[in-house]
């Protein structure tokens, strides 16, 4: 079930937002050849701590740690640890989130580590560009499936093609609520409307060069790709349009091996 939000309980979830965008950020700005992903989480657990929240993806479905940060081959999920140390060219992808005065912010960015390569630079701005074509048609009276046809159009006429097993959601006082939020278009149907105030927090875009399988092998919480090499991209923007207030994560793959059987 939609929980639509009144107007005060939109301000609660901006504060959220911030904090945990501004942590986001200090996580980014952190990263760096020979720091490790437990370092970068400590960075942002402290953060949000100091600015009175409380970090929301600690201890969820048994979650260890307060961001996901997926370096290279992982999708997304992936688990800080001191064992996993960035190196140049890596590309990191940090997810987090924090609570406060009962409602949630969920933000994540995609880092370069120095100089990567071309196919990958091509797959980050793609995928970024991909990110507001969605916005733009995340307005009242359009619908869910607007948002992934305009996505997963704009990614295959760029050569690229959309993941399909992992779909956005909304956010609120749960961090995860309905609806959720695909990155392509289901079938003929265009999902449920879009209707002032809804809060979608999409997580839906992942993309991956064509002939190449992508195979998801799952250990507790973390994801990753068998077949598939580098994680490209993930991006959150949040923003208010004609009374929608929409919270946009999405996140791209490329795959380099293995070609389809």
């Amino acid at each position: 079930m939609i929980q639509i939000k009144n107007a005060a309980e939109l301000e609660k979830m901006r504060k959220a937002a911030a904090i945990s965008a501004a942590a986001l950020k200090a996580g980014g700005e952190a990263i760096e050849p020979g720091i490790t992903t437990a370092e970068i989480d400590k960075i942002i657990y402290d953060f949000i701590v100091r600015h009175g929240a409380r970090p929301n993806f600690l201890h969820l479905y048994g979650f260890p740690a307060t961001a996901c940060i997926s370096v290279n081959d992982t999708v997304i999920h992936g688990i800080p640890s001191h064992d996993i140390v960035i190196r140049p060219g890596d590309i990191v992808s940090i997810d987090t989130g924090a609570k406060v005065g009962g409602f949630n912010g969920d933000n994540a960015c995609t880092y370069a580590v120095g100089k990567v390569d071309l196919e990958a630079q091509r797959l980050l701005e793609v995928t970024k560009a991909s990110l507001y074509k969605g916005i733009e048609q995340a307005v009242a009276g359009n619908r869910i499936g607007d948002i992934g046809y305009a996505v997963q159009s704009y990614c295959e006429d760029a050569g690229f093609s959309v993941v399909r097993d992992f779909v956005g959601h909304g956010t609120g006082k749960e961090l995860h609520e309905d609806p959720e939020v695909p990155a392509l278009l289901v079938g003929d149907e265009h999902g449920v409307e879009l209707r002032p105030v809804d809060i979608l927090r999409h997580i839906g875009q992942r993309q991956h060069a064509a002939g190449v399988v992508q195979r998801i092998g799952i250990a507790g919480v973390r994801v990753f790709p068998v077949f598939c090499q580098r994680v490209a991209m993930q991006v959150d923007q949040s923003i208010a349009v004609h009374g929608v207030m929409l919270l946009f994560s999405f996140s791209a793959i490329r795959g380099l091996t293995h070609p389809a059987a």
